[in-house]
């Protein structure tokens, strides 16, 4: 989950984690739950170890 610039909402992952998760450079998109906005972000090293548990 991460937050939108927009509204402040919520917005959630359009795609279910890989069964061996991600992996730096991989684009995610997500939708925002407030107004419907999408971002698609791209997965970085570090967000790897710090949102291991993140689903």
């Amino acid at each position: 989950m991460i937050t939108c610039v927009d509204c402040g909402q919520e917005a959630h992952r359009m795609v279910d984690k890989p069964e061996f998760g991600f992996c730096p450079g991989d684009w995610v998109a997500y939708r925002c739950s407030g107004c419907g906005d999408r971002w698609d972000m791209e997965v970085a090293d570090d967000a790897i170890d710090s949102r291991e548990g993140d689903h």
